[in-house]
């Protein structure tokens, strides 16, 4: 959860942007050449003072233990402590820097500290109890790849797991990377993240997801809208508000909602052509077609009759599709490289989702007919995927998605999600979204076939290829939290429960309350 602890000017209803290590550096000397330059790290310390005296030192907890590391992090934590100590609560405060070392506005920080009372210990004392703990030991200037920790730090931060307490981390949990998300050593595992300035990456996504506990953005006052132009965003509610389709007209029809083509089912896996079917069915595609791989027993699914069962190559001959989506259970044998030659060259938008992409990987001439197309494409892929696309290993992958995501889309001329906790979708402008939406009930069989599904389904009802993604990303992974909210996950959620959940919200969005009533006649006669 992300939460703006003040109001800035234009983010009210606009999508939230995210920035990386260098462009908060960038906004911070911005700031500073003002000519009243403010005073930063003072407004970042009151901020997490107010943060942990609102959030975890309440109902007679009072007191607190403040970890104070070697740079600015730990100038915003000596903030906080002398703020909570003159508030009147208990603050223990460890410092683990040099203080001849410290920049101007940490070392003035350290002698506020001092100056109103307060003490420093080297280590955690060993028979204090506390109610709440700040993390000021690191903050984004922590690069781990060069600099691992030493035993010191990493003790440190074990200790502080263990007590078990609530933690608020000031700007980035220590250990985390603040524009990766990687954590490859120790982290600090926060109940709170107050991030200072703007959201950064890292806490958005992989080992991030797990470790930031609730959001907290802290803009210290600045308008960083009007200091630096954003490439990145939070995909939430309001980032999508501009992708809804619009409410239907009354007199409306079939074929004003688009077809949809799906190629895939072979054997042993019609299920996945299915799934996607279904899901591009119920969330508004006008007609459905299934081009099956796999010679079908059957040209009709009892179970779901309105997907229209074909021969795959008699797909390639309707002439009235509007989008196709490629991949769900395609497997990897000849017919299917063939299918998805034919495909790439079709003038059709298109969704590649799962054996499509590991063809592409797999045959230098598929990839070169991806990269030639002129009309929009989407591609699906998660970390396996995306390394065989790079050519890599998914821990490669995984220790910088925000690259490999950039690679991918630069490299094969789309959009795409790159996905994963913290779904990373990349558009052909440059711009970045990192998704907020979804849980681990999506870990299961069926679940990327039915997002590629839905993609198909808004592609068919024209909203554009920037919109279908993030519209489907964000509405894939609320389905899921709606359903763990009513209990039906984390464990045994299915890709089949996710259509119909999906199906509502977007009804929901779209209409409000006004569903039910919008289409209703009432005829009195007198």
């Amino acid at each position: 959860m992300v939460i703006l602890h003040e109001k800035a000017p234009g983010l009210m209803n606009n999508p939230i942007p995210v920035y990386t290590t260098d462009e908060i550096r960038a906004i911070e000397q911005l700031a500073f050449s003002m000519p009243n330059p403010p005073g930063l790290m003072e407004k970042a310390g009151l901020a997490a003072a107010h943060i942990a005296k609102d959030n975890l030192l309440v109902d007679g907890r009072n007191s607190v233990l403040v970890m104070a590391g070697p740079g600015n992090n730990g100038g915003d934590a000596l903030v906080a402590a002398r703020y909570l100590h003159n508030w009147g609560f208990q603050v223990t405060t460890i410092f683990t820097g040099v203080a001849a070392r410290l920049s101007p506005d940490a070392k003035r920080a350290l002698e506020s500290w001092l100056a109103a009372g307060g003490h420093l210990h080297d280590e955690i004392p060993a028979d204090v109890q506390w109610h709440a703990i700040v993390d000021g030991l690191f903050g984004i200037g922590l690069n781990l790849a060069k600099h691992p920790f030493d035993e010191k730090y990493r003790q440190l931060i074990e200790t502080i797991n263990s007590m078990q307490l609530p933690v608020l981390a000031l700007d980035i949990p220590s250990g985390l990377d603040a524009d990766t998300g990687t954590a490859p050593d120790a982290v600090i595992k926060a109940t709170i993240t107050a991030s200072f300035i703007g959201l950064k990456p890292g806490l958005l996504m992989h080992d991030g997801s797990e470790c930031t506990g609730k959001i907290i953005v802290c803009n210290l006052d600045l308008d960083t809208l009007s200091l630096i132009t954003p490439r990145s965003w939070l995909l939430d509610h309001n980032a999508i508000h501009y992708c809804l389709p619009s409410p239907r007209p009354a007199n409306s029809h079939k074929g004003g909602f688009g077809s949809v083509g799906i190629i895939g089912g072979a054997s042993g896996m019609i299920g996945a052509a299915r799934l996607a079917g279904m899901a591009a069915l119920k969330l508004g595609a006008g007609r459905v077609y299934l081009g099956l791989i796999a010679e079908a027993p059957l040209t009709i699914d009892p179970t779901q009759p309105e997907l229209m069962l074909r021969p795959v190559d008699e797909l390639f001959e309707l002439d009235h599709l509007t989008c196709l989506v490629v991949g769900p259970g395609l497997g990897q044998e000849i017919t299917a490289s063939l299918c998805l030659e034919k495909a790439l060259h079709t003038p059709l938008p298109l969704v590649l989702d799962a054996d499509a992409l590991n063809l592409i990987a797999a045959y230098p001439e598929l990839a070169t007919a991806l990269r030639s197309r002129q009309t929009p494409t989407i591609m699906t892929p998660h970390a396996a995927e995306a390394a065989r696309l790079l050519h890599t290993d998914p821990a490669s992958i995984q220790r910088d998605r925000f690259t490999a995501a950039e690679r991918l889309a630069k490299d094969f001329n789309c959009a795409l999600v790159l996905k994963g906790a913290g779904s990373l979708c990349m558009l052909t402008n440059g711009h970045r979204y990192f998704n907020t939406s979804g849980n681990p009930g999506l870990s299961s069989a069926g679940t990327g076939d039915v997002l590629s599904g839905m993609m198909g389904a808004f592609l068919a009802q024209g909203l554009s290829s920037e919109q279908a993604l993030l519209l489907a990303v964000y509405l894939h992974g609320s389905a899921a939290d709606a359903l763990l909210g009513a209990w039906h996950g984390p464990i045994g959620m299915t890709a089949s429960e996710i259509i119909d959940s999906a199906r509502c919200l977007l009804n929901r969005w779209v209409y409000g309350d006004e569903a039910q009533t919008r289409y209703a006649h009432s005829v009195s006669v007198y």
